[in-house]
């Protein structure tokens, strides 16, 4: 008998058919033997719906009271959801997030959780019951709920099956595994059995949008097997585990890209003591992440060409904060561009190989792809290039590290 926590997004509950689908699933898991806990996030576009409200009443909006509207879309699924256990045989309940307690800090709209005491809900699944827990949201100090902002329901499902010791924590979700690129752009992309935290931590930061980072995040400190599996097929999943459980490490195992960055670049900084503090610390104040930075210093020693990425929404503000600050170092120009790409190769066997880098070089020279900025960890190296170079690099890098199925 194995503790299993089950957490199902939001397309996975999205009408009533597809919230009776998941009770057959949950039911199979209690009739093999296993506890079982679920966790459940609001019915697809429901949060949405309930942010666009939020913003028509109030667009400066108090984000005590906004958390208090969109928590409520996990309320509904929780409650359907216990009702169709109950209708096929299934001992269940519904648990909102402050009847747990999943207790969090007091940041509104953005929570982090600060502990879940699992007491209650064990000794309701040691008698056979199924929780059915609320997803994306918690309980702050003074009594307030709380939500966790954008991945929240499968942070709380990991913290969830870290307090309850679960043996595993299934996330069901519109995609049936981790895949070696988007396989809506290499057809021949395949399916990944098993994957490391570190390396699903790079891909999911990168761009991959199966789980989010702060999830995984988690589930690597708690050390929490995750497996991902589809909602609408039976197909195996993608197991994320340590490194010590894969035997054969690949050299690479997966290419990411995203599109969401955006490209600064200040011409002929003076180069002297303070100034990247300056302008890194005026953009960290305003909450805009810095990601990629790059330094040249001119011939002279006297100026220095500075570039760096930040999220393509964050862009306008940046700008909008560098240009007078620019001015009053004696920056020459402030240029933006937001028609870059970031393409990742991620990997942990590139901690004991050489050359991965210059396959990467190689291949994109090869297709006449210019690399605007590079950026390396112990097991991934980050390019930055022309936005409408993204499917060709993605192909020929996933190729060129033989990653095609065959």
């Amino acid at each position: 008998m194995a503790r299993i926590v089950q957490k199902f997004g939001g397309t996975s509950v999205a009408d009533l058919d597809r919230i009776r689908a998941i009770a057959k699933r949950v039911k199979r898991e209690v009739d093999a033997g296993h506890e079982v806990a679920v966790v459940v996030s609001a019915m697809a576009g429901a949060t949405n719906q309930m942010v666009g409200w939020v913003n028509g009443i109030s667009p400066l909006h108090d984000a005590r009271e906004y958390d208090t509207v969109v928590a409520t879309g996990e309320q509904v699924t929780i409650g359907l959801t216990a009702l169709a256990l109950q209708e096929i045989g299934v001992k269940a309940r519904s648990w909102m997030g402050w009847q747990v307690p999943i207790r969090t800090d007091d940041v509104h709209g953005k929570a982090r959780i600060e502990s879940i005491d699992g007491t209650a809900l064990l000794a309701r699944m040691a008698q056979g019951e199924v929780p059915v827990v609320a997803g994306f949201q918690g309980i702050a100090d003074d009594g307030r709920v709380t939500t966790l902002g954008r991945g929240g329901s499968d942070i709380s499902a990991v913290a969830l099956a870290a307090a309850l010791k679960a043996d595993r924590c299934d996330i069901y979700t519109d995609v049936d595994g981790v895949y070696t690129t988007d396989p809506r752009i290499v057809a021949k992309a395949r399916k990944l059995d098993k994957i490391t935290y570190e390396e699903m931590l790079e891909m999911a930061s990168l761009g991959a949008k199966v789980l989010h980072t702060r999830s995984v995040e988690l589930a690597m400190k708690e050390r929490v097997r995750l497996q991902v599996l589809s909602s609408f097929t039976d197909a195996p999943g993608t197991l994320v585990v340590d490194e010590d459980e894969i035997v054969e490490k690949a050299l690479v195992s997966g290419v990411t890209y995203t599109r969401d960055e955006a490209k600064v670049t200040l011409i002929r900084v003076p180069d002297r003591p303070g100034v990247a503090a300056d302008v890194f610390g005026a953009l960290a104040d305003a909450a805009i992440n810095v990601d990629m930075i790059v330094q040249n210093v001119s011939e002279d020693g006297r100026a220095t060409d500075i570039t760096f990425t930040v999220g393509r929404s964050d862009l306008p503000r940046a700008i909008q904060l560098l240009e007078p600050k620019a001015k009053a170092l004696g920056c020459r120009e402030v240029k933006p561009d937001a028609s870059v790409c970031k393409v990742s190769v991620v990997g942990v066997g590139m901690r004991s190989h050489a050359g991965v880098a210059r396959t990467m070089f190689d291949t994109l020279a090869a297709k006449g792809i210019n690399i605007q900025v590079i950026s390396t960890s112990e097991i991934k190296i980050s390019i930055l290039i022309d936005e409408a170079y993204t499917e060709l690099a993605v192909r020929a890098l996933h190729a060129a590290y033989q990653l095609d199925a065959a």
